[in-house]
């Protein structure tokens, strides 16, 4: 199923540590858009991709999105779009998101999509504005009018030149709008054919914006050589590939690189068939994942640490759903963070439940890489392990302070930044590595036994003993110890002990107490809640040292704010916003006396 690793060690007098497979990277498509040519070519009526249609899915196949895509080409180039004129998507998973940016790309139109949440839960649309700026689209789509009428009025920031509006439904509610149908219907020509065969492998195919923790959206550069030649590297230590094609039920926003560029990406690539989940990991939502999980069952499953936190407990309490799950899956793969400890074990436990030894394996990568850089193709038990370099992939660990920053050098690595010189000349060192400001570390001697994850460099910190706090690794052991939380900012610097604010895993918590959990003073308030969180941070301290130990810790009723900058526009917690933003409860954490809210750990 997998490659054995074959990775070779190179140690350099400056301390620093370069890792490389010896497997050559192989041949890979010119673009985005052979992959999509070349299955359509053969086997035309394999389904490509479905999303939900009432109690069934309405599935288009590899000819049928070709046709449409190739309209939609024409419809671009008709229209003034071009490698400078890109396509700004506004809405969500879709098979006409999908339909329209294999068109653009088929083009050599550039796309860009957008967070939803920019859209949909900002209350005043400014990075919308500052997005608009920086990328001058020539075309805005989203799914629909009503929702989207505010963010859509957005886009027409100053200095931005007026874009077409395609809406795929409720046109009306947009001036000027023009319907997706309409575009649909255009004939292709010979204009779109010498556009795809000028659109090589250095052409742009995708702008993805990522603010990461530092505020405004920058435009990372996605050329069609970084995303063809990262699903070789994956295609090559997943061999099964190569004979099984894959099936994907995904929720994973395409504005994100994990689910845009490595799940997308890995169905064109291996002629496998999407499924467009669409639910989420969110308590409102959950529901409809499991639904589209057992309608449509899927080989490989692709998740975040949020993510599995909902669906583990369900494995466990339901054992029918557990077994359709299972039935015919072959892969088991997280990433984004760390996946704590005990809920991987819970996860494989589910597994043999139901009766199946199912891998569960990990990567490591950024938006910046197209995205992986590392896999964990081979038996691990570390948690932390984010496997080795992928083949045609360097990766040096650079001493930085108290920690080794993993940088990485290879095809799948951007250029740089869309009209920011700046930021693109900072982004790499002397060698042309790309500098990530995560950490790592060898999880051994050996070479192929992986690289371990340390987290943000930027988020770690010393108490006033001196004591060096990893944040990445000890919010992972603190939301394995408490499984009740959904996710945690680790709080302490010059202060003598660590703390903790935290948030609930609905799933768990509904699953441990009966009725709503009351709030006050914007936290959670509930007795039973407070003395069995203390006792699991008691039993985790008996275990570690003062770096590795939480003493108090607040449960807080807020969820993180996306426009207040507390999550990044993929969904990850800003550390060091939420402490700015939210001192108040980190002072109660480390007032004399501790409020009722303040859990300690006892």
């Amino acid at each position: 199923m997998f490659a054995e690793p074959d990775v070779e060690r190179e140690d350099r007098p400056d301390g620093s540590v370069v890792f490389r497979s010896r497997d050559p990277l192989g041949t890979y498509p010119r673009s985005v858009a052979t992959m999509l040519r070349d299955w359509a070519e053969v086997d035309p009526g394999y389904p490509l991709v479905a999303e939900r249609d009432g109690d069934g899915w309405a599935t288009l196949t590899y000819g049928e999105v070709r046709r449409r895509a190739d309209a939609l080409g024409q419809a671009l180039l008709d229209r003034g779009l071009g490698p400078d004129r890109p396509v700004m998507i506004l809405s969500g998973n879709s098979v006409a998101h999908l339909v329209l940016t294999l068109g653009a790309l088929t083009a050599g139109v550039p796309v860009a999509p957008i967070s939803v949440a920019y859209s949909l839960l900002s209350g005043d649309h400014a990075r919308i504005r500052q997005i608009a700026k920086v990328l001058n689209p020539g075309l805005v789509f989203a799914e629909a009018g009503g929702p989207f009428a505010k963010a859509l009025a957005a886009v027409e920031a100053p200095g931005v030149d007026r874009a077409s509006v395609v809406l795929a439904r409720e046109v009306h509610v947009v001036d000027g709008a023009e319907s997706l149908d309409d575009l649909l219907a255009t004939s292709p020509g010979q204009q779109l054919e010498a556009a795809y065969a000028a659109t090589g492998p250095d052409a742009l195919a995708k702008v993805l914006f990522t603010s990461g923790s530092t505020g405004a959206p920058k435009g990372v550069l996605n050329t069609h050589r970084m995303l063809c030649a990262n699903q070789q590297s994956i295609r090559q230590v997943w061999p099964f590939l190569g004979e099984e094609r894959p099936v994907l039920v995904d929720w994973l926003p395409w504005s994100h690189t994990f689910g845009g560029n490595h799940n997308v990406d890995l169905v064109l690539h291996n002629g496998g068939t999407l499924y467009v989940d669409d639910g989420k990991p969110a308590p409102q939502l959950f529901g409809r994942s499991l639904e589209n999980l057992r309608s449509a069952q899927p080989t490989l499953y692709f998740n975040v640490p949020a993510g599995y936190a909902q669906l583990v407990p369900v494995l466990e309490q339901d054992p029918d759903f557990a077994r359709v799950f299972f039935s015919r899956l072959r892969l088991l793969f997280n990433a984004a963070a760390a996946l704590p400890a005990a809920l991987r074990t819970r996860l494989a436990g589910a597994a043999r439940a139901a009766g199946v030894d199912v891998p569960l394996t990990s990567s490591w990568g950024a938006t910046e890489t197209a995205p992986a850089v590392t896999s964990a193709h081979f038996p691990f038990d570390d948690s932390r392990c984010i496997g080795v370099p992928l083949p045609g992939l360097e990766v040096k660990l650079a001493p930085v302070g108290e920690a080794r920053e993993i940088r990485v050098r290879g095809a799948s690595v951007t250029p740089g930044y869309l009209h920011r010189p700046d930021l693109t000349a900072a982004a790499f060192d002397e060698e042309g590595f790309y500098r990530t400001g995560d950490a790592a570390g060898p999880a051994s001697d050996d070479p192929n036994s992986g690289l371990l994850s340390g987290g943000r460099i930027a988020e770690d910190f010393k108490l006033d003993t001196g004591t060096f706090v990893r944040v990445g690794a000890l919010r992972t052991a603190l939301l394995s110890a408490v499984p009740l939380l959904s996710d945690a900012v680790i709080a302490g610097e010059n202060r003598s002990y660590v703390s903790a604010l935290a948030w609930l895993n609905d799933a768990e918590a509904r699953a441990l107490f009966a009725g709503s959990l009351e709030s006050s003073d914007g936290c959670v308030m509930h007795a039973e809640l407070r003395a069995h969180v203390g006792k699991q941070l008691a039993a985790m301290n008996a275990a570690a040292g003062s770096a590795g130990r939480v003493e108090r810790l607040v449960v807080l009723a807020e969820p993180p704010d996306l426009d207040a900058g507390e999550i990044t526009d993929k969904g990850y917690l800003n550390q060091r916003r939420v402490l700015v933003r939210r001192v108040a409860f980190v002072e109660r954490l480390y007032a004399g006396e501790p409020d009722a809210a303040v859990i300690v750990a006892g």
